[in-house]
């Protein structure tokens, strides 16, 4: 069996597709694709199929990462294309590449956001940005499946600025952020919660919160890595490798 590792990208409208939408669409999309997917032993077989730390339904994503298992050796592009047309646009195969020794999700340390905020002054949110990088912790309530949980939202944040957006002369602020994975999950919401508590930074309409990346962390400079890059050195179907 051969194990292959894809990025994946949630673009436009489907953004809002769920986690557990996402994974019918894409079991669907294997089948039309001819992909060949290897199935588990037992009862009841189900294909392999790994997900890794999906995003948040209502969020974009141009790094999303999933793992699955064929019966066969496969050309990583092929597979890419072929899935890629199996998909409905906005549910994108960004790479596929032949995974190589070692675990996908333990690379997954950190995530890169750009968080679009229409409505809100570029000034105000520099300042709530710079009242929330003084604290050295901050603790934020969310809904969770086990109930209301309180945890700190500040120490998960490696790196937080905001900046002017927009093109059209309509204002809008922009954040940029560095999240470290861990748990409970620290996501973009719940750094924004943690600015309205501490200045009262009111977002009129709902922001726009994009996954630019996601991979090992730098904990010196705070870059966040491609996951795949040591498996892109894998042999290729025909090398002699």
């Amino acid at each position: 069996m051969q194990k292959l590792r894809l990025r994946y990208a949630k673009r436009g409208r489907l953004r809002f597709t769920s986690h557990r939408d996402f994974g019918r669409a894409f079991e669907r999309a294997v089948q039309r694709a001819g992909v060949p997917i290897a199935y588990s032993s037992g009862f009841s077989p189900h294909p392999r199929i790994s997900y890794a730390n999906a995003s948040p339904t209502g969020a974009a994503s141009e790094a999303e990462y999933l793992e699955i298992g064929v019966t066969r050796a496969c050309q990583p592009d092929a597979i890419r294309r072929a899935l890629d047309r199996a998909l409905p646009d906005g549910l994108d195969i960004v790479d596929v590449v032949i995974a190589r020794s070692g675990s996908l999700a333990d690379r997954l340390e950190a995530s890169v956001w750009r968080v679009e905020l229409p409505g809100v002054d570029t000034t105000a949110a520099k300042a709530a940005v710079e009242r929330f990088l003084a604290r050295d912790h901050l603790e934020v309530e969310r809904m969770t499946k086990r109930g209301l949980r309180s945890f700190d939202c500040r120490a998960a944040v490696v790196r937080l600025s905001a900046r002017e957006g927009g093109s059209s002369g309509a204002e809008c602020a922009i954040m940029e952020l560095v999240v470290r994975h861990g748990t409970p999950a620290v996501r973009p919401d719940d750094i924004l919660a943690g600015l309205v508590e501490i200045a009262g930074l009111v977002t009129p309409v709902p922001p726009l919160q994009t996954r630019l990346a996601q991979g090992p962390l730098d904990s010196e400079t705070g870059a966040v890595g491609d996951p795949l890059e040591s498996d892109r050195d894998a042999p290729t179907i025909g090398s002699d490798r």
